[in-house]
């Protein structure tokens, strides 16, 4: 597998991140700028979740000489074009994407418009100035319900549950396109459940967090029997990283944990973090959730060296101490 790597880091790269006001991608750039590489940072801004969320991301990127910022969004194809032309970049880090599993339940069609069609605007200025390598932020909920697990890549997943998932695999395909015909250095990581410090409001661990603390209710999908591999933001950072620093001709490399956590574990982990009890009601699971995530990992270990670190009781420990430190919580 290894025979198919084409080149080793480029020194002191102009990387392209999208969505770099967001949870992964400004944790991204920030590594990228920590070890010299220079950032061009696209993001639109979306009133997804609050802006001062993605203010508090950019806060520690904003003022860094070899950082710029730039307000677009990937549906604006020839601005695209005009932003390649003008910082050629040796590399592509794509992680602008509408996000949320249940969200894209609601609203499909801003999913094909930003996750399908603004990830072509994308490929195609990177087909049209320089053909730099890219690394495209993926999902392991595209696996679907019926995959045996642990997931491995070389499974079908023909059958996601949702419009988000279905966005991001139609995303690696034409990926598969622009690298099979233009001969683009092209992977498509698959996330697994990212969380940590700066995570996104909506996701689990933060609002389960909060509910805890307040004595709100927190819901339980099957009891309490889904599982997630949950996946620490400095792992999956430092997966991303090797991606971009090892590019292929084309993969699909899963970025997860390895070891899937049932959601009622996850509750006792903060009741212990957090002193209180959570108030639980359970509910039925619905069509949009999977019953568990994991991925298999031996790929990325393979080419990538990817070697998870942070345990689920380490990871929310210091998410919830980053939460108190920015007296959040």
């Amino acid at each position: 597998m290894v025979k198919n790597c084409l080149l080793v880091k480029l020194d002191g790269m102009n990387v392209f991140v999208t969505g770099v006001a967001g949870f992964v991608g400004s944790r991204l750039a920030k590594a990228l700028l920590a070890r010299g590489d220079s950032v061009v940072g696209l993001d639109n801004l979306n009133d997804y979740y609050p802006l001062v969320h993605k203010e508090r991301h950019l806060a520690d990127l904003t003022g860094q000489p070899n950082f710029t910022f730039v307000h677009g969004d990937l549906r604006d194809a020839p601005m695209l074009l005009e932003l390649f032309q003008k910082h050629k970049p040796d590399a592509v880090a794509h992680l602008a994407a509408m996000a949320a599993v249940r969200y894209s339940v609601e609203h499909p069609l801003i999913y094909g418009a930003i996750n399908v069609q603004g990830s072509m605007n994308l490929l195609d200025a990177a087909r049209q100035v320089g053909q730099p390598r890219c690394v495209l932020a993926s999902t392991g909920s595209s696996y679907g319900a019926n995959t045996p697990v642990p997931f491995r890549e070389d499974a079908a997943a023909d059958r996601p549950l949702a419009p988000y998932p279905a966005s991001k695999r139609a995303m690696e395909l034409f990926a598969h396109s622009y690298a099979h015909l233009w001969k683009i250095p092209m992977t498509c990581v698959r996330f697994f459940n990212v969380y940590g410090p700066h995570g996104r409001p909506d996701m689990m661990p933060w609002k389960w967090a909060f509910a805890i603390q307040n004595g709100e209710q927190v819901t339980l999908y099957n009891a309490g029997r889904l599982k997630r591999d949950w996946t620490y933001i400095d792992d999956i950072v430092a997966g991303f990283m090797a991606a971009l620093d090892r590019p292929f001709a084309y993969e699909v490399i899963n970025l997860g944990c390895g070891c899937p956590v049932e959601n009622t574990r996850f509750v006792q982990i903060l009741e212990e973090l957090l002193h209180r009890k959570a108030q639980i009601v359970e509910t039925p699971c619905p069509a949009s959730e999977p019953l568990i995530t994991y991925a298999d990992t031996t790929k990325a270990k393979e080419l990538l060296g990817y070697e998870p670190r942070v345990s689920i009781e380490e990871g929310l420990s210091r998410f919830v101490n980053w939460l108190r430190a920015e007296r959040l919580l």
